[in-house]
C-alpha cells in the first residue's frame, strides 16, 4: 500500500508539472500564431483574438506557484501585453496593457539571470518604446512638454539612431528650457546623419547662448555643407561672424553665398556694410547697396547706408577742394535720404542727416520744417 501511495504522489506531481508547462506551451503557440498573423497582415481585431489566447494562458502561468518565478512567463507577458498596447484602438485598454507590459518586463529582466529570453525581452522593449513615442507625441500636441519630453527621451535612448525622434526630444527639451538636454539630443540627431537645417540653427543658438561661439560657428558651417542653399543658415552664419569680428570670414561667406542666392538683398547689404565700415572701400560699398536696391527699391537700411557713403565721398571731395564732386555727391545723398524718409517718416537719423545737408545748402526753410517734425515726435 505504501508503494502505491508514493507512486500516486509522483503521478500527481507530474500532472501538475504538465499543467504548468501546458499553459506556457499555449502562450508560446500564441506567439507563433501572432507572428503568422503579422506576416499575413491580418487586421488588428484578428491579431487581438490571437493574443487573447496567449494572455489567458500566461495569466494562468503567472498565478501558478512554480511558473510565476520563471523568466519566460514574464517575458511572454511583456511581449504580448506590449503588442496589445500598440495596436488596440481602445485607448483605455491600450494604456492598461502598456502598464502591464512595463511591470512584466521589469520582472522578466530581474528573473532572466541566464539571459535565455533575450529576444522576447528585446521585442517587448521595442514595443514599449514604440508606445512611448505615441504617448510622447500626443502629449506634445497637447502642449504637455514635461510628459512629452519624459516619454520621448526614454524612447530616444532606446532608438538612438532615430534622428526624427532625437530631434523631437530636443525640441521638447528646448520648450522646457532644458538646454543641455536639448543640445544632447540635437547632437544625437546630427551624429546619426540628420540633414535638417533647423537642427544646426537651433544647436548654434544654444552654443551662442552659452558663449561657446566657436562651436556655434562650426555648427553652422557643418549645416551649410549639407544645406548650402539655405538662406536662413547663411544669414545666421554671417551675422555670427560679424558679431565675433571675423570680418574676412564674413566677407568670404557672403561672396560664396551669392553663388547660390544672387537675389538675397541682405547679402548685398552686408557686403556693402563690410566694405563701407571695415574695408573703407566706398566704391564697392556703393555697388553692393545699389544691387540690394535693384532687388528691393524700398530697402530702407540700404538707402540709409548708401546716403552715408555719398556723404563720406562728398566730404573727401571737399577736402580735395573739388566743389563739383562735392555738390554731386551731396545731391545724391539728399535724393536717397528723401526716399528713405518717405519709407520711414519717423526715423530721426534720416531727418537729422537731411537737416545737416540743408544747412550746408543754406535751405533754412527746409531746416525749420524738419526740426518741427522732430519736435512733433
Amino acid at each position: 500500500m505504501r508503494v502505491k501511495l508514493v507512486l500516486f504522489f509522483v503521478f500527481i506531481i507530474n500532472i501538475n508539472l504538465f499543467a504548468q508547462k501546458s499553459q506556457l506551451l499555449l502562450a508560446q503557440n500564441s506567439l507563433g500564431k501572432l507572428n503568422l498573423s503579422i506576416s499575413n497582415k491580418y487586421d488588428y481585431k484578428k491579431q487581438l483574438a490571437v493574443i487573447g489566447e496567449g494572455i489567458k494562458a500566461i495569466e494562468a502561468a503567472q498565478n501558478d506557484t512554480k511558473t510565476k518565478n520563471w523568466p519566460e512567463t514574464w517575458a511572454i507577458k511583456a511581449y504580448l501585453s506590449s503588442y496589445i498596447a500598440i495596436i488596440d484602438n481602445n485607448e483605455a485598454n491600450a494604456d492598461k496593457y502598456f502598464s502591464l507590459a512595463n511591470d512584466a518586463l521589469e520582472k522578466a529582466i530581474k528573473l532572466d539571470k541566464f539571459q535565455t529570453n533575450t529576444n522576447l525581452i528585446k521585442a517587448a522593449k521595442h514595443n514599449i518604446n514604440t508606445k512611448k513615442i505615441e504617448l510622447g507625441n500626443k502629449a506634445y500636441q497637447q502642449s504637455d512638454y514635461n510628459t512629452a519630453f519624459y516619454r520621448l527621451k526614454q524612447a530616444s535612448d532606446f532608438f538612438q539612431s532615430d534622428t526624427t525622434l532625437a530631434l523631437n526630444t530636443a525640441i521638447c527639451a528646448q520648450n522646457l528650457q532644458l538646454y543641455d538636454e536639448a543640445l544632447s539630443h540635437f547632437k544625437r540627431a546630427k551624429e546619426n546623419g540628420i540633414k535638417n537645417p533647423t537642427v544646426f540653427q537651433l544647436m548654434s543658438t544654444i552654443y551662442a547662448s552659452k558663449f561657446e561661439n566657436e562651436l556655434a560657428i562650426q555648427t553652422l558651417e557643418d549645416g551649410l555643407k549639407l544645406n548650402p542653399d539655405q538662406s536662413f543658415l547663411t544669414n545666421d552664419y554671417i551675422n555670427l561672424l560679424l558679431d565675433n569680428e571675423k570680418y574676412e570670414q564674413a566677407q568670404k561667406a557672403i561672396t560664396n553665398s551669392m553663388v547660390f542666392d544672387n537675389q538675397n538683398k541682405l547679402l548685398y547689404f552686408l557686403s556693402g556694410y563690410l566694405n563701407q565700415t571695415k574695408n573703407r572701400n566706398n566704391t564697392n560699398a556703393q555697388l553692393a547697396y545699389h544691387k540690394a536696391l535693384e532687388i528691393d527699391e524700398n530697402y530702407f537700411d540700404a538707402l540709409y547706408q548708401l546716403s552715408l557713403v555719398y556723404i563720406s565721398t562728398a566730404n573727401e571731395a571737399l577736402q580735395q577742394k573739388n566743389q563739383e564732386q562735392f555738390k554731386a555727391y551731396i545731391n545724391r545723398a539728399e535724393f536717397i535720404l528723401i526716399q528713405a524718409n518717405e519709407i520711414n517718416i519717423n526715423d530721426r537719423n534720416t531727418i537729422q542727416l537731411l537737416i545737416e545737408i540743408y544747412i550746408r545748402k543754406n535751405r533754412l526753410d527746409k531746416v525749420q520744417e524738419l526740426k518741427r517734425k522732430i519736435t512733433d515726435f
